[in-house]
């Protein structure tokens, strides 16, 4: 099977039909037609059921739409990786949650770099469900998430407990804004205080609430290294009698991807966090 029929595959559910689709990969119907026919061979069963209002997926269809995915996304990989960079023996993948980006993200790779000259570094930034979903697939050697997978290929490593707390801005404390720490913080969160569980602002991104109750006023939760240094300030305080939330950070790699080069990864990243030297407080301020 070669790619492109993954690709058509995929490109045919997005689509809704074989002649939007090939109209949207550029090629003829016939040359689509000709390709589902090929992997419908390859694989042994019915993919689509054809109407004249576009192609249906069967129940083999749906269940080839994880490989079809898995197939497409590490050819791009190889696709990026080869050749490798000029001098380097090997790349390194290491990911990690937004609101890890900075400065965690940013400290390990730097390091990484000094640490590893003879390694290409690959970092990317996303959500916690689709980087431990790449870790399983081996697009990605380790990652750095809030609520990690067990399962029995993978470590999973705990590499830092930190508390949620309530902030507030001293002289603006209102109004109260919901930052989605995920689903097992909601819950708690919920159950804690449940007269905020509709507020009228709510971020998905914690980076994006702190600048507005900067800017703006109010309160809201943060991890505790995130706003100490305006704590210290007096520009925020902690709102008395509020709860707090545990929410830890954890490594995950898969065994299969394990190595004298990740485990060196490994070893500079705890140190990173054992000196506890970063700012957390996420500031933006861009030179201009």
């Amino acid at each position: 099977m070669d790619i492109d029929q993954a690709r058509t595959f995929l490109e045919i559910i997005r689509s809704g039909s074989l002649a939007a689709a090939a109209e949207r990969l550029f090629v003829s119907q016939t040359a689509i037609t000709a390709r589902v026919q090929r992997l419908e061979q390859q694989l042994g069963c019915q993919l689509f059921v054809r109407s004249r209002t576009g192609a249906t997926l069967t129940r083999d269809g749906e269940a080839f739409i994880t490989y079809a995915n898995q197939l497409v996304q590490t050819w791009e990989a190889a696709r990026r990786d080869l050749p490798l960079p000029q001098g380097c023996q090997q790349v390194l993948h290491v990911g990690g949650e937004v609101s890890l980006g900075n400065p965690m993200m940013l400290d390990w790779v730097s390091a990484l770099h000094h640490a590893l000259p003879s390694h290409a570094i690959r970092s990317e930034v996303s959500d916690g469900e689709s980087l431990l979903r790449k870790v399983e697939m081996g697009l990605l050697d380790a990652a750095l998430v809030y609520q990690p997978t067990y399962g029995p290929g993978l470590q999973v490593e705990q590499l830092m407990e930190e508390k949620l707390i309530r902030i507030r801005r001293a002289d603006a404390p209102e109004p109260y804004i919901y930052i989605d720490w995920g689903e097992a913080f909601r819950r708690q969160h919920d159950a804690a205080l449940p007269e905020l569980s509709r507020p009228a602002l709510s971020f998905n991104l914690g980076p994006l609430a702190l600048q507005f109750i900067l800017d703006q006023g109010g309160s809201g939760y943060f991890r505790t290294r995130v706003v100490q240094s305006y704590l210290q300030g007096g520009v925020l305080e902690r709102v008395p009698q509020a709860p707090e939330f545990t929410y830890p950070t954890f490594l995950v790699y898969a065994r299969k991807c394990d190595s004298e080069a990740l485990q060196q990864a490994f070893g500079v990243l705890r140190r990173l966090v054992a000196a506890g030297q970063s700012d957390w407080s996420q500031r933006w301020d861009p030179l201009i």
